[in-house]
């Protein structure tokens, strides 16, 4: 026994959305051909586009792309963690002169000189090169650092740099009887010879110990280094793992897609 279907009283509404479709219109469109529609994915890719449409209104850039920028800070994360590893480089090596006790840099060692008679002793002496290959890599740290923090849009991170040439400036008397100048950019130069020369127990006042210019320098760039890490943390520019990221999932809707 067969069973009658009335294609004509099962059209549904949906039919108009297929007009578009054709440039003479879609108005003979029965039942059938709108299934085999739906079968094919014709309806289902209209759907989508219709929708995607409407839903990208008013939609940024960024959330169109599922992602969205929530910075605030001044600077990138690029910039705030290059200036966090010079800051840390800074304070190692400030850390390193100030050092007293066993480790000391500054300890004095046994040196063997030959007079014209050929007699031979053996004195108590600073390890100059030692000493001077500690100061140059201070020096290269402090440069680092100051050309830095002088790239940053940071008030904090600029005003701790500030603090540091500060306390610069403060010791330039001394510094330039062993060797350091203070250059026009606030960077410092450091001449071999003339730190060779100079005398190793004012070298050592002004780097070795708790009250020296190099353990002030290393609370500086401990500053340095908290004021850099403040403005990313605060600004979200770290991720779930600890790294540096300016892009965020907007965690919305716009994580799933048609």
């Amino acid at each position: 026994m067969g069973i009658g279907i009335n294609v004509g009283s099962m059209k549904t509404d949906y039919s108009f959305l297929f007009q578009s479709m054709s440039g003479g219109g879609m108005s003979n469109l029965n039942f059938l051909s709108d299934y085999a529609s739906i079968k094919n994915g014709s309806y289902g890719k209209l759907m989508k586009a219709y929708y995607t449409k409407d839903a990208n209104k008013g939609v940024s850039s960024a959330e169109k792309n599922n992602k969205k920028d929530t910075s605030t800070a001044k600077d990138s994360a690029k910039t705030l963690s290059s200036i966090e590893e010079a800051a840390d480089k800074l304070k190692d090596s400030a850390d390193a002169l100030s050092k007293t006790g066993s480790k000391s840099v500054f300890n004095k060692v046994d040196v063997e000189k030959t007079d014209e008679n050929g007699v031979t002793t053996t004195t108590k002496e600073y390890d100059v090169n030692a000493i001077y290959k500690s100061v140059n890599e201070f020096v290269n740290n402090y440069n680092d650092v100051i050309k830095k923090a002088g790239e940053s849009a940071t008030t904090s991170v600029q005003n701790r740099a500030k603090f540091m040439t500060t306390a610069t400036e403060a010791n330039k008397r001394m510094l330039e009887k062993v060797g350091v100048t203070i250059n026009k950019d606030k960077t410092l130069s450091l001449d071999e010879k003339t730190f060779k020369e100079a005398d190793m127990n004012t070298v050592k006042s002004l780097f070795n110990g708790s009250m020296s210019y190099a353990n002030r320098i290393s609370s500086q760039a401990s500053m340095v280094e908290s004021a850099a890490k403040n403005e990313a943390s605060k600004a979200n520019t770290y991720d779930w793992k600890g790294n540096y990221n300016n892009s965020y999932n907007t965690g919305s809707i716009y994580d799933y897609g048609f």
